[in-house]
């Protein structure tokens, strides 16, 4: 069936493959585009939307691409660094400056198609430093964006040719933060580009299908099984588009798992009727070998995937199927946050993503039947295919499992610019009634589609769950070099923080795994498991002293809602529930320190490696 298709053109943000995800979900097939692509590529297209990037506009950067697609006679909406390249192309002015982050109000100018529907203040989500400072006589401004109460406007924040039929957003209407984004998206895609809907999760699946048994020919697959939503969903996807003779499933206990989960994930590919070839190998003593003295994190995801093939290899050799083809359940997020797009930076390497897996992708090795989806998505799919809502509502748990939540060190403090970040930190604290303490350790975050390993401040007080989410904001949003903000859950402030030296062991793995259990049987007892999209629990090498206390390591838990995992909000836990964590995780060996992560996404990511 032939369906009315967006073009979107991906710089490298973030975001690009959720604005593809977002006109998806409208019933319209959106197809990703490179910046390159010669402008013959555009046919047959109703519109485009082009991303944001990393690049800075006003600078010049990443604008070598084909701008013939200027002199096409569809509708072209950019946001973001599209919406600058638009209005610069056309005789605006772009400047570095009047820098944006997070949640402000757009003021709506006059009426247009694109805010159909809409109020005249819309919360949107910024993130840029660059700004559009003028436009071209043949466009008007729509909007500008107000960040708080007596903060600077922001002008030219929606800009409109309805005579070129040009349009640009300084916003991210694809990000869920931008309050009625989706209907800025409709707008355009009906109102604008006049598609028809036609596309969906059963047309998806079907031409997924072809496309599998096309890459697959007669061979057959070797598909390594987590038991996650996601490889539980391209299980059945691949057994539906090649039978189950084709399909053999391969489980591996890296030691990295959760408190019982191998014996789980047998039992759920069993009811599902995935067990006619399906191998469990325990590779613990292999993975705690190799992860041994190994405290960058970075090295450890790369030691994992390469681990994980190097087991795969193993068996599929001893098995005699060398033949087959590797299978994976990634999703967009995997592929996106490891800079698997031209032009996205590197936020961090996922495991099925080191270069041993890319050289296999290069080489045609690999399928990979979820890669264009997220886990709304996945989600949908799996309910479409019969799967147990069980099955498909567990939290997400990341490929190379406990390992990225069990932080190492070498025992030496980072404290670079603490000189300068400690007052900041204390005087903006101190306005909300909070004590705080820089942590001398790092944690990964995301700001304007870029990489940032920055410092966690750990805050203290008794001040409600929006007054401490503001604190956050504004901490986050101010400060630079902090990227995360964690409250204290125990009962002192401390008055100091010192890295531990500690490495992946089975003992500081056991620890975890136990934390871990505690926490998620804990949101079942409360009620809270299916309201959570996701809780991490971390342990820290850091010793947090406060007075007649001290020694021992950190557990941070990190309970988030989110849809996409490319933007997530903290969840405020019952008092009840805090005061069991404490009492349990406390109690456990080696254990001194509980914190909160109340960060949202950006700028810190889900997860701390």
């Amino acid at each position: 069936m032939d369906h009315d298709t967006i073009a979107v053109i991906d710089f490298g943000g973030q975001y690009a493959h959720l604005i593809a995800t977002k006109i998806r979900r409208l019933g319209v097939r959106a197809e990703i585009r490179q910046p390159e692509d010669p402008v013959e590529a555009y046919e047959g297209y109703r519109g485009i939307v082009i991303s944001g990037s990393p690049s800075l506009s006003s600078q010049g950067e990443d604008s070598a691409y084909t701008k013939a697609i200027y002199d096409l006679e569809i509708p072209i909406l950019g946001f973001c660094f599209g919406h600058q390249e638009i209005a610069k192309h056309y005789g605006g002015e772009v400047l570095h400056g009047g820098r944006e982050w997070g949640k402000a109000d757009l003021h709506i100018q006059g009426d247009h198609p694109l805010f159909n529907g809409l109020g005249t203040v819309e919360q949107v989500f910024m993130s840029h430093f660059d700004s559009v400072a003028s436009v071209g006589p043949e466009f008007r401004e729509l909007g500008m964006t107000l960040t708080g109460e007596g903060s600077p406007e922001h002008r030219y924040a929606a800009i409109a040719s309805d005579s070129l039929r040009r349009y640009g957003f300084q916003f991210h209407p694809e990000v869920d933060d931008t309050v009625h984004g989706d209907a800025m998206i409709s707008n355009y895609v009906f109102g604008i580009c006049g598609c028809r809907p036609s596309w969906n999760m059963q047309s998806f699946l079907e031409e997924e299908i072809g496309r599998i048994r096309a890459q697959v020919g007669d061979e057959s697959v070797f598909l390594l099984a987590s038991g996650g939503v996601d490889s539980t969903v391209a299980a059945v996807v691949l057994g539906r588009a090649l039978g189950p003779d084709r399909v053999h499933l391969l489980h591996i206990d890296n030691g990295l798992m959760r408190k019982d989960e191998s014996a789980q994930v047998l039992a759920t590919f069993s009811k599902l009727g995935l067990d006619r070839h399906l191998l469990f190998v325990d590779a613990s003593d292999r993975f705690l070998e190799a992860l041994a003295g190994v405290s960058d994190p970075e090295r450890k995801r790369r030691i994992i995937g390469d681990t994980f093939i190097e087991v795969f290899q193993d068996e599929a050799e001893r098995l005699g199927i060398t033949s087959h083809l590797l299978a994976q359940g990634t999703i967009y997020p995997d592929t996106i946050e490891t800079g698997g797009t031209r032009r996205a930076d590197t936020i961090k390497t996922h495991h099925n993503r080191v270069p041993v897996v890319e050289d296999m992708i290069r080489a045609g090795k690999v399928v990979e039947p979820l890669a264009e989806l997220y886990k709304v998505e996945v989600r949908e799919l799996g309910g479409r295919l019969g799967i147990p809502r069980d099955v498909l509502w567990r939290h997400p748990f990341p490929g190379p499992g406990l390992g990225v939540r069990l932080l190492c060190s070498e025992g030496e403090a980072d404290r670079q610019d603490f000189d300068t970040i400690e007052p900041a930190i204390a005087e903006m604290a101190g306005r909300y009634g909070l004590r705080a303490l820089v942590l001398p350790i790092r944690s990964v975050g995301v700001k304007a589609d870029l990489r940032a390993y920055e410092h966690p401040v750990l805050l203290s007080g008794g001040v409600s769950w929006a007054t401490l989410l503001d604190a956050v904001s504004a901490i986050t949003s101010e400060v630079p070099g902090i990227n995360r903000c964690v409250w204290n859950l125990a009962e002192e402030h401390p008055v100091d923080a010192r890295p531990v030296r500690a490495f992946t062991t089975r003992k500081r793995l056991d620890v975890l795994r136990e934390a871990d259990h505690i926490v998620m049987e804990g949101l079942r007892t409360y009620g809270l498991y299916d309201d959570v999209w996701q809780c991490p629990t971390v342990l820290l090498p850091l010793s947090l002293g406060s007075a007649g206390a001290g020694g021992g390591e950190t557990v941070v838990v990190r309970p988030v809602r989110s849809a996409r995992a490319m933007t997530a909000t903290p969840v405020e836990l019952p008092p009840a529930l805090v005061s069991e964590l404490r009492e349990k995780i406390l109690a456990l060996p080696g254990v001194s320190g509980l914190l909160l992560d109340v960060t949202s996404k950006p700028p810190g990511t889900i997860e701390w490696e």
